[in-house]
């Protein structure tokens, strides 16, 4: 008996990522009461790139979901042979566009023609999305010659700050924040049976015939959602823990102050007495 795969439709923003940071996540050993109590992340350190990965994607998703209904987004694609896969693929009015998320909280971005770079590193950001959707465009235009070429969109989230010293010349750069304006903005070039026809092909598991590296994580975004509160909730503790620390130790400061200084002058005048 065959096993019929679901459709690609059904795949949620995030999920590949998702499903990576619960591979790795599984080996973490489980905090203890104290861990708990104080903050601690649940996370190891090999696992926070993949976490941020997964709340940058899912932030994208709910941005595309608000799109109009002639709008249509997939998400976690499969491509290539190493477990890559097309983090959102959107399709609308105004084209068909790969979007690449890269999730940089409370950090600053530059961008050139060829160069992205975070925090003054270099990252392949641009080449990665230019790649990405060369192959969509490829793998789609031998099902529809006539499509036009996907547009490559790199998608940060959360950046501190976005400069834009010099466009590239075929990757879109757009913050999680003017996504849903810009997209809207492309003028029309599919018409509703192009979108129809395009929907159905993505939306075909046999347009994407790589075979998973691991096998499928069973329910992977609910058990994400339960270690995202974790995260959060250790992330609000420590905060917390911080805090009191600083506003008990300006409170000692205020009221042992005086006395502090006074005791450490008699002993210095005491000092200077007896030598």
């Amino acid at each position: 008996m065959t096993i019929q795969s679901p459709p690609m439709g059904e795949q949620h923003a995030g999920q590949a990522v998702v499903e990576e940071l619960l591979r790795n996540h599984s080996t973490t050993p489980t905090r203890n009461a104290f861990g708990r109590i104080f903050g601690f992340s649940p996370l190891a350190d090999d696992s926070i790139s993949w976490y941020l990965g997964a709340v940058g994607e899912i932030a994208v998703g709910k941005i595309l979901a608000s799109l109009p209904p002639e709008w249509r987004a997939f998400h976690a694609l499969p491509i290539g042979t190493k477990g890559s896969d097309i983090d959102h693929l959107v399709i609308g009015p105004g084209g068909i566009f790969t979007l690449n998320t890269k999730h940089h909280r409370g950090k600053a971005v530059w961008v050139g023609a060829r160069t992205l770079m975070v925090s003054g590193h270099k990252l392949p950001h641009i080449r990665n999305a230019e790649s990405e959707a060369s192959r969509v465009t490829k793998m789609l235009q031998q099902r529809m010659p006539l499509l036009p070429a996907v547009q490559a969109t790199v998608v940060v989230v959360s950046a501190k700050t976005l400069t834009i010293k010099t466009k590239p010349e075929l990757v879109k750069i757009v913050a999680d924040t003017g996504l849903r304006r810009w997209l809207l903005s492309r003028p029309t070039i599919l018409d509703s049976s192009q979108l129809a026809e395009l929907g159905a092909l993505i939306n075909d598991p046999a347009t994407w015939p790589v075979a998973p590296l691991f096998p499928a994580t069973e329910n992977p975004m609910v058990v994400f959602a339960v270690l995202d509160r974790e995260v959060r909730t250790a992330r609000f503790r420590n905060t917390a823990w911080r805090l009191f620390g600083i506003l008990a130790g300006t409170t000692v400061a205020v009221f042992a102050g005086p006395p502090l200084v006074t005791a450490g002058m008699n002993l210095l005048i005491a000092g200077s007495a007896n030598p």
